[in-house]
This record gives structure tokens, sequence and C-alpha cells, in this order.
């Protein structure tokens, strides 16, 4: 790699905005993953590794958490009146607001779906193959989620 690139690197690893944004996701991914061992089972290492790294839904909300951590870094790097933190705050509105409500609801959705095809599918001889449920938030999941992600913003930006 040539000099300019390697600087590139260096500042993007000591950037705030960018060390918020990695450590909210990577810690309540963590935090999901503890909580998910204690209240529920995990069968296989690849279940492991899945809702370590890649599981959408449960407690804390990850999304949220990464949304809430880049929009308060940006608030104290560029100042709650900059472009940037607008853009930065409406972002986080809509990821939050899909979090806990279009993505919950298409679970919701997709689980009724699944339940109704395996239960008319005998009947019929119909070859029913389910839809994936994808998991969305509870508000109180989305609250820890945005509350991990400020404190993270805020630790990043001052410390």
């Amino acid at each position: 790699m040539n000099r300019m690139v390697l600087q590139q690197i260096t500042l993007l690893i000591h950037n705030p905005i960018f060390l918020a944004a990695v450590s909210s996701w990577i810690l309540s991914q963590f935090l999901k993953t503890v909580i998910t061992l204690f209240t529920n089972s995990v069968s296989t290492f690849k279940d492991l590794l899945e809702l370590l790294f890649w599981r959408t839904g449960g407690m804390p909300s990850s999304h949220s958490a990464l949304v809430a951590s880049v929009a308060t870094a940006i608030g104290f790097q560029n100042g709650i009146d900059s472009d940037l933190f607008i853009f930065s705050g409406c972002f986080a509105l809509v990821v939050i607001r899909d979090a806990v409500g279009v993505r919950r609801s298409s679970g919701d959705q997709a689980r009724a779906l699944n339940e109704l095809g395996e239960a008319v599918a005998p009947a019929s001889g119909y070859e029913f193959k389910p839809v994936k449920e994808i998991q969305g938030h509870s508000p109180m999941e989305v609250l820890a989620g945005i509350l991990l992600g400020f404190f993270i913003g805020v630790a990043f930006s001052t410390l």
C-alpha cells in the first residue's frame, strides 16, 4: 500500500465517530448474545456465531445503538447546528422507526403466514416453504440501544 492510503486508514481508525459506531455495534451484539445465552438455549456453535455477528432482534437493538452513537458523536464533533448532525439525526429516526415498527410488523406477518401455511399444507397437498421471519424490536429494546449508543458516542467524543 502506498503511504497516503496508510495515512487515511490511520485517520479512520482514530476517528471518534467511526470508533463510536463500531464499538456500539460490537458491544450491543455482544450484550445481545450474553442476554440470549441466559434466557434462551443456543443449540449449536453456528447459532452462537450467527447471534454474535448477524442475527437481528433482541436486547439491545444494535441498529439503534449504532445510529444513536453516530448522531451523538457527530453532534459533539460538528455541533448540533451542523448539517451533518441534522442529517444523522434524521437518519437515526428512520432506522429506529423501522426497527420498532416496520420490521417488527413484517416479522409478525411472516410468523402468521408460516403458521397458516403449516396448518393448511397437509390438507391441501401443497408443499409449504416457510418465509423468513425477520425479527424487529420492542420499544424497550430500542430504548436500550439508543441509551447504549448515546453513552458510547459521548465517551468517544469526550475521552
